[in-house]
């Protein structure tokens, strides 16, 4: 089921009417003991952040998750979410809000930042009280600013406050990955492995060059957390690690084979060598054939 905007999400719930109309803020009891009670899932229009806990299964995209912990939950736009009818929610909120609260202001330019938008459920925010409480405050001051009524600064205020609250979720999200060293420090190991395997192929024509979502899909991660992971425990991101991989690739067959800058290129899973020199460049400061001239 398609659910386009907020007006139509309180429909589903049998909520009243929303306040404002690009944002609201609901009680996950509420919403969970007044939505269809079928198997179906949703696909919204706008934006959402939840906190909840619950008992019974919820699900995200093509998976299923039995999820009994109080956690933080966010979706972008377009994404596919819902919860069997069994599901149980002991308690919680969600803050919906559409893109178009954020247009012209200063977080919609920057709403790509926030990564957490596109993990996938099992890699929930997981917050302490004080975490909890703090998340509550901003959401308590969005919650009352379109209820007293709206005027010429209702928008910038709400907005403000879902930046202050998104910036505190970035702090926290850096919290749990320094805390799941130990856990991050394996999957960088495996990511390590599963790299140098693929470039291990004697030539990637067929395979082609590796993308971000190979590697999470291989390691059970969504493509946005495993470079966030990355980036916290090595300070690159997933693409600069497969290039990294790549140029040293290249290197060992610039000095160690007589084949064509072109041959490489193809040979590495390329389909325009010009984006092979593109990248040997930018990583090396020097073209494939200057390089190759050094020897």
């Amino acid at each position: 089921m398609d659910v386009g905007t907020i007006t139509d999400l309180h429909a589903m719930v049998m909520q009243p009417s929303p306040r404002h109309p690009l944002v609201s803020v609901i009680d996950h009891t509420d919403f969970y003991s007044r939505r269809p009670k079928d198997d179906g899932l949703y696909r919204f229009g706008f934006y959402t952040i939840s906190c909840k806990k619950f008992e019974g299964l919820l699900h995200y995209g093509k998976s299923q998750y039995d999820f009994r912990e109080g956690s933080l939950m966010f979706t972008a736009p377009g994404q596919v979410i819902g919860a069997g009818p069994d599901c149980k929610v002991d308690e919680g909120w969600a803050l919906f809000f559409h893109a178009d609260l954020l247009h012209g202001s200063s977080l919609g330019m920057k709403m790509h930042q926030y990564s957490f938008f596109h993990y996938e459920v099992n890699e929930a925010l997981h917050i302490s009280e004080e975490e909890k409480a703090i998340i509550k405050d901003c959401l308590d001051k969005i919650s009352r600013e379109y209820t007293q009524g709206i005027d010429k600064h209702t928008q910038s205020v709400i907005v403000s406050n879902i930046e202050l609250l998104l910036n505190y979720c970035n702090r926290f999200y850096d919290r749990q990955f320094y805390t799941r060293a130990k856990v991050n420090s394996d999957v960088v190991q495996r990511f390590e492995v599963l790299l140098k395997e693929y470039f291990r192929q004697s030539t990637l024509i067929e395979a082609g060059l590796p993308s971000v979502s190979h590697f999470a899909s291989k390691l059970n991660l969504s493509p946005n957390y495993l470079s966030d992971l990355l980036q916290k425990a090595t300070g690159k991101s997933t693409m600069e690690h497969i290039h990294l991989e790549l140029v040293d690739k290249a290197k060992s067959l610039l000095w160690g084979t007589e084949e064509s800058i072109s041959e490489i290129a193809y040979g590495l899973g390329f389909e325009h060598p010009s984006h092979f020199t593109k990248i040997f460049k930018a990583k090396t400061g020097k073209s494939p054939s200057e390089y190759r001239n050094l020897n």
